[in-house]
């Protein structure tokens, strides 16, 4: 008789292949058209907690790359981690629309010649269009990533109630009186023809020429001195500024000696100048800074005069203690020649070339008009004929611009900043306010405290000011006569409704006259607009006013209240976003706008080498979906530390994919022996192991779940994939298949080992629902009718509650019987090897403690023997215990395999009960 269709084995229809690159999308599209994020709003609406991430917004230009899937999906983790717990969660996604990368490739698009005869009206329309473009693709990727939210209703900063927003932040800082309008230099870039800001610039090696100058005194400084003939020698890299040098700032604690030759150079430094051949060795007078403040040199490129003047910061390390001094070009210079009332000279235009000033101040010849400044400096070094004493070429580290990602420079114009240190609420400076949020604030990792409040503390006033054409306008107007701004609330509010209304375009299509409130109609014939826009970093780091529940907006998103619970970005965001929504919260409320603040690191490949296309090391998202599935990716984000740098590849890939083979032939094999379970035991009906089981289980989920109360999730699967490898499938689900498969379906034992697999198997799959949602809709699509009772998908799972285990105690110490069975299964391997037996079911057990009755059950062997038998084939100890091994002497059971049966074919005893039944 085929005694295998007699055996209650394991079925079900959830296949051991996910197929997950072809069913995916459609389970994601089966989700959207059910529209389960409203599902999950109204699952959780009477619910007193609440969470949810306010979205940084990615950028609305070129498909997804990895990084953007690392911070989508752990966002989406994370939110659906809290809705599973219970809590109410939002999720709105948006993106940043404005900004110069658009405008470049819209430019790139037209071509030069097609774009100068566009208007700033027709460009800012191609721009627009781009970015919807690209927000309509994104969207789409980024949901067949499995993320969900309200992708229905998405902010972009491009709406017009949304740029009204802006302008609306904008005009509260004016309100606060932290806005102000200076001609000062700041980072520049030449190559995009805008301003900077700090977190704009990234350093990187630069070949510079760094030389040596004299510039020799005046006559009437030399007479001063009772001398004949002397220069101070400057040292400069950036010989491109020296047409542009109204002063020498020297240290006022220096003594400065003058030498044979002629040279005046800072005591301190003079050995090291002599040992470089710049000076010569005899001193033959001592100065004090002193006695050389407001005394004139000469420039040597053009013989203007060179104002010498005191600074403290004039460094004694290095150089001559003489610093050249250009206040159009560097913010020290800047600042000590206010004190002095100093010109400033700024003869480079937008595109870093020289301008007409070089002529008109008599700063350089005329053919170096248009040069570019450093196609320029190579004449400029042979301008300076003897002056020039020393010239090299070396390699630092330079600031270069984030976009184009050529040097910047520096350079005085008129731009817009918010003041960092001007008291304003509670006689507070802005600076003191964003210290004080920070540390009200979570961080995850804690790291993230120190680098974000040692960017505040060293920042200089923001720069909020661009001069391109698709973004928000500093929309003010400006009285021609008196160069005062108008700042008038009437006005402000005026524009701020229109821009609401229609867009910030009328900026720039309609009259200044249209553009003002009626009372002040007839004074636009005085007035001028501001063309400058906001940096897209004020953009962005308003959103928290535009987006979310606060007192001072009414938004139209459904996407929490003001603060957020979550701002969750990579790293990089310290100095950009996490930043400029601090300042523009504290400038406008005196607080932050976040509770915590979540950062992960960079995707490298497999070496930790950053990805670029020229390596050929770049993975995209598709890539991985098309071979792998979302689900994959999920997965390798949870089982990485996201704290630093996560490494991925297609090989890594793969193990992740091993991983999620494991877990899904895991939860596969628990539905399959819970497919004909029609109602759940009580607990007091388990046997001890049962009960151990599912204690184990409790508490392995109860860590698992501190550990994902703090975001740790690769620590969580960590213990996860262990309890699954070693506790669940290595041992109670091996050691119950044969309970499961040839007892009655009706017996105590299989009901309660199927009642166990059934609440383990609803407790994993909420557990991991966060992280491997697919995978559980899945799950519960083929579970059995008990499994899916008032459950229509995933988004309604919810777990059963382990509390009442407690009431149970397990008389039998597990960590011996666990040291016990991994003492037996090395004992039985090796009488395999050395083909003593085939199986554990060929042995027998023998122990004189009886304590536990299920010896064989744990063992898996086909009995536990009442006495000590005489013929054994081992003996040996586990925690003071002794063990004897014996082959079976019964018969083997052709149907349960155990050899328990009396005569051969025959069998036992506990199938022949089975068949009756």
């Amino acid at each position: 008789m085929d005694y295998k269709e007699t055996l209650s084995l394991p079925s079900t229809n959830f296949a051991m292949r996910g197929n997950l690159p072809n069913l995916e999308p459609k389970r994601y599209a089966e989700w959207k058209s059910k529209d389960v994020y409203q599902q999950m709003l109204k699952n959780r609406q009477a619910s007193q907690k609440s969470f949810f991430i306010h979205d940084g917004p990615p950028y609305a230009n070129g498909h997804l790359h990895i990084g953007h899937a690392l911070n989508k999906i752990l966002k989406d983790i994370i939110t659906k981690y809290h809705y599973f717990k219970g809590e109410k969660i939002y999720y709105t996604p948006g993106w940043d629309c404005h900004g110069l990368p658009i405008e470049q490739q819209v430019e790139k698009n037209l071509g030069r010649e097609k774009k100068s005869k566009l208007s700033v009206v027709e460009i800012r329309k191609l721009c627009r269009e781009h970015a919807q473009k690209f927000v309509d693709i994104q969207s789409k990727e980024f949901q067949q990533l499995g993320i969900i939210g309200d992708f229905e209703n998405p902010y972009k900063t491009m709406d017009f109630k949304f740029e009204g927003d802006i302008y609306k932040t904008l005009c509260q800082v004016v309100k606060n009186g932290l806005l102000a309008e200076r001609n000062k230099p700041i980072y520049w870039s030449w190559a995009c023809q805008t301003a900077l800001a700090d977190a704009e610039v990234e350093y990187q090696d630069k070949q510079s020429d760094s030389i040596f100058v004299a510039f020799k005194l005046a006559d009437t400084a030399l007479q001063k001195l009772q001398i004949d003939n002397a220069s101070l020698v400057i040292w400069t890299t950036t010989p491109w500024t020296l047409p542009a040098n109204v002063a020498i700032a020297l240290n006022p604690n220096a003594i400065y000696v003058l030498t044979q030759n002629g040279f005046i150079v800072a005591k301190e430094l003079h050995q090291k100048l002599l040992d470089a051949n710049i000076v010569d060795a005899s001193i033959v007078k001592e100065i004090k800074a002193k006695e050389l403040e407001n005394l004139d040199a000469i420039n040597p490129l053009n013989s203007r005069n060179s104002r010498i003047i005191l600074g403290d910061h004039v460094s004694l390390d290095d150089g001559t203690g003489a610093v050249h001094t250009a206040p159009g070009h560097g913010e020290e210079d800047y600042y000590v020649s206010l004190k002095y009332n100093l010109e400033i000279l700024m003869p480079v235009d937008d595109r870093g070339c020289y301008d007409e000033q070089i002529i008109h101040k008599n700063l350089l010849p005329r053919e170096f008009l248009g040069q570019h400044i450093f196609k320029a400096q190579k004449e400029i070094l042979s301008l300076l004929g003897d002056a020039l004493l020393k010239h090299t070429i070396i390699t630092h580290s330079y600031p270069h611009c984030w976009r184009s990602h050529e040097p910047v420079i520096y350079r005085a114009t008129t731009q817009w900043f918010i003041l960092m240190d001007k008291p304003f609420k509670n006689n507070k400076t802005l600076r003191q306010l964003a210290l004080e949020a920070i540390d009200s604030t979570t961080f995850y990792p804690q790291i993230g405290r120190n680098r974000l409040a040692s960017m505040i503390e060293n920042r200089p006033d923001w720069c909020i000011s661009r001069q391109r054409d698709w973004g928000v306008p500093i929309a003010f107007f400006k009285d021609k006569k008196t160069g005062e701004n108008i700042f008038d609330e009437n006005v402000l509010d005026f524009l701020q409704k229109r821009f609401e209304k229609e867009g910030c375009d009328i900026w720039w299509s309609d009259s200044i006259e249209d553009l003002l409130p009626q009372e002040w109609k007839a004074k636009a014939k005085d007035l001028e607009k501001g063309m400058h826009i906001l940096d897209v970093w004020f953009e962005s780091g308003s959103t928290w006013q535009a987006v979310l529940q606060n007192p001072l907006n009414n938004p139209k998103y459904n996407a929490g209240s003001y603060p957020a619970d979550m701002y969750l970005e990579g790293s990089d965001q310290h100095r950009g976003w996490f930043q400029s929504s601090l300042l523009l919260s504290c400038a406008i409320n005196g607080y932050a706008p976040f509770k915590s603040v979540l950062t992960h690191g960079f995707t490298v490949d497999e070496k930790g080498e950053k990805m670029s296309k020229s390596k050929g090391n770049v993975i995209a998202p598709e890539t991985i979906l098309k071979d792998q599935g979302s689900e994959i990716l999920r997965l390798w984000v949870a089982m990485n530390d996201y704290h630093s740098d996560l490494r991925i590849s297609n090989n890594i890939i793969k193990q992740v994919g091993e991983q999620y083979k494991k877990i899904r032939n895991t939860l596969r094999f628990l539905l399959a022996n819970i497919n004909d379970l029609k109602e759940l035991c009580d607990f007091k009906d388990f046997n001890t192991i049962d009960l151990w089981i599912l204690k184990t289980t409790k508490k392995v989920f109860e860590q698992v779940e501190n550990h994902f109360n703090q975001y740790d999730f690769v620590k969580g699967m960590q213990i996860l994939m262990h309890y699954i490898s070693n506790e669940l499938s290595g041992i109670y689900m091996d050691l119950c298949k044969d309970s499961l498969y040839c007892d009655k379906p009706s017996s105590k034992d299989s009901k309660a080992s199927k009642t166990a697999m059934f609440v383990i198997a609803k407790n994993l799959s909420h557990l991991l629902a966060p992280i491997l949602t697919y995978t559980i809709d899945e799950v519960i699509e083929f579970a059995p009718e008990l499994f899916k009772q008032n459950i229509n998908n995933v988004f309604d799972l919810q777990k059963i509650d382990l509390t009442q285990l407690d009431d149970f105690t397990l008389e039998i110490d597990f960590e011996d019987l666990l040291d016990l069975r991994s003492k037996f299964g090395e004992i039985i391997d090796n009488l395999k090897k050395e083909k003593v037996i085939k199986s554990s079911l060929e042995v027998v057990i023998y122990t004189q403690d009886l304590a536990f009755n299920l010896l064989d059950k744990w063992l898996i062997v086909s009995e536990i023997l009442k006495e000590k038998p005489s013929d054994y084939l081992i003996k040996f100890n586990v925690n003071n215990k002794e063990y004897f091994l014996s082959k079976a002497t019964k018969c083997k059971c052709p149907r349960c395999w155990r050899y328990l049966s009396q005569t051969e074919e025959a069998l036992c005893k506990r199938c022949e009960d089975a068949l009756k039944g």
